[in-house]
């Protein structure tokens, strides 16, 4: 039998496709020995656990999902043609690295929260901190640990669902997801409207919603004077130590929650005496973090400012990890 020949122009198109295909194939071959070198070389593997991986993928697909919901609504339930599903969205939302780096630090603050409570027996929810909070004295601090309450119990309940509301992202982290699905699009003029429309929505959403991380700021900045109670683990809880760190150490929150990893005590160690924590409150954290590990003696022997200057000699200090 004889085969139709191929006319040239699609014979060029499925080239192109396969040139395509072959070089996502090269990329990922290319990738193999780095990414493999990284975690035979990792002694901290938590970071890096199944179970923090799947609640990275599935907080990413949550977020694709509630996108693309918010594009249906816009369009009357015509989806746009440009739109590429949940995977499309999902694919172009894990290209973006700072809030893939949100994301994770949301996994290892989770991992940590669950840690306390099996180690300490640290409510995931109402910490001792969190009691005091509520019951203030001051009916604005009251009423600001209630929500924070609220905000903990749902934070608890989503990422046990792996999942995570687009209202609970950093402004500049709900921006840009606004920004990946408009770019999704730009070359669909319905679904470019549809877009303009959904971002309009999901602003307008944001703006008037008090996030989980905004609540946990302004309980550590209510705590003022007292902030050092923020810093013991079993009293504040995962949630509020991670926020108290950074707003003492003046670092982002994602960065105050990748120190409590076990291959960033050292990290830690100084951290928590360049803010002038005593030695028993540093050993305290370090029993509850790493029950296993002591606190490096070097760390003990050092004052504030020495510990601050080997920080500010670090290069990974001045990172942020992307996110407050």
């Amino acid at each position: 039998m004889a085969l139709t020949a191929i006319p040239g122009t699609e014979h060029l198109a499925i080239e192109a496709l396969l040139r395509d295909d072959l070089l996502q194939a090269d990329q990922a071959l290319m990738h193999v020995q780095p990414i493999l070198r990284h975690l035979l070389r990792n002694d901290d593997s938590a970071i890096f656990s199944d179970e923090v991986i799947a609640r990275v993928r599935g907080m990413l697909a949550d977020l694709g999902r509630q996108l693309v919901r918010a594009l249906d609504d816009a369009a009357g339930f015509a989806r746009p043609a440009g739109l590429n599903g949940v995977s499309g969205l999902v694919d172009a939302l894990a290209a973006q690295g700072e809030l893939l780096n949100h994301l994770h630090m949301l996994a290892l603050e989770w991992q940590l929260t669950e840690k306390l409570q099996a180690r300490l027996g640290v409510d995931p929810v109402l910490t001792p901190l969190m009691q005091d909070f509520v019951a203030s004295v001051d009916p604005d601090i009251a009423a600001r640990g209630m929500n924070l309450l609220a905000a903990q119990a749902r934070f608890g309940q989503a990422i046990r669902r792996m999942q995570l509301p687009l209202v609970e992202l950093p402004i500049d982290l709900h921006d840009l997801t606004i920004e990946v699905m408009r770019a999704s699009l730009a070359d669909d003029v319905v679904g470019a409207a549809a877009a303009d429309e959904a971002a309009v929505f999901l602003r307008h959403a944001r703006g008037a919603h008090a996030g989980r991380v905004d609540l946990l700021g302004h309980a550590i900045q209510a705590v003022g004077d007292d902030r050092r109670d923020a810093l013991l683990l079993e009293n504040a809880g995962a949630a509020l130590f991670v926020t108290a760190i950074a707003a003492r150490a003046g670092m982002s929150r994602d960065m105050a929650i990748m120190v409590t990893v076990e291959s960033q005590m050292l990290r830690l160690g100084l951290l928590l005496t360049s803010v002038g924590l005593e030695r028993e409150r540093i050993a305290s954290v370090f029993a509850a973090l790493h029950p296993e590990c002591a606190v490096p003696d070097a760390v003990a022997d050092l004052d504030a400012a020495r510990a601050a200057k080997l920080l500010a000699e670090s290069p990974c200090s001045h990172q942020s990890l992307g996110r407050g």
